[in-house]
């Protein structure tokens, strides 16, 4: 059974700690900046059907980082919303150059 969390402040050091591994961040970077460049081009061409492509891009490169470098299953599977809000704060602090000296749960960094 998935842990329950009470809230998404509770969630999210749980959520750092399941992308420990740099490749998997990067690669969640990655797919998370190819979705803003679709949404851009979209409302830009007003060509909607690019729309499809953002799941791809997102969980796609996401994925991979989970499956092949982090070695565990995506938390969108257990806490799809909680996951999805993760990945944007997460990128932020990224670009805001704040995640960098957060712990997660286990002490990492």
């Amino acid at each position: 059974m998935a842990k329950q969390f009470a809230s998404f402040k509770e969630f999210y050091p749980y959520y750092l700690n399941e992308h420990s591994n740099p490749t998997c961040r990067g690669l969640h970077y990655v797919g998370s900046s190819l979705v803003l460049v679709v949404l851009v081009a979209v409302l830009i061409t007003q060509q909607w059907w690019w729309l499809l492509a953002v799941p791809v891009l997102g969980y796609g490169f996401a994925w991979v980082g989970h499956f092949f470098f982090e070695h565990n299953k995506p938390a969108t599977f257990k806490h799809p919303w909680y996951s999805l809000l993760g990945d944007w704060v997460m990128y932020a602090e990224f670009w805001q150059r704040t995640l960098r000296g957060k712990r997660t749960q286990s002490g990492k960094r």
